[in-house]
């Protein structure tokens, strides 16, 4: 029993890393849905915007700063970078959604 003292402990720091490399990957990907999450929002605003006549590009980005914005017809565009480990950080992976709309007459 006395040469198992501190077993768990160094069991636990073998696992360690790895946990926290499961830890990033997962937020990593929550971060990815919630980029695709705010740009569909932002999309659905700028669209929203354009059909009332209203400033597609401000209204996207009130919902999503930094995004870039298409929009005309009453359907928008919306691009935005997906953030790497932090929501402020810019990634090199973009994320697009569109939405659009029609007027009911």
């Amino acid at each position: 029993m006395a040469r198992e003292h501190g077993q768990a402990t160094v069991e636990f720091l073998g696992v360690l890393p790895t946990l926290l490399v499961l830890g990033l990957v997962g937020w990593q990907l929550i971060l990815v849905g919630h980029s695709a999450w705010m740009a569909a929002h932002a999309a659905r605003a700028a669209a929203r915007a354009d059909l009332v006549g209203e400033d597609p590009e401000a209204a996207a980005r009130s919902v999503l700063r930094g995004a870039e914005v298409d929009a005309r017809d009453g359907a928008a565009r919306v691009e935005a970078a997906v953030p790497i480990l932090h929501p402020r950080s810019r990634g090199p992976v973009n994320i697009t959604a569109r939405a659009s709309l029609e007027a009911v007459p």
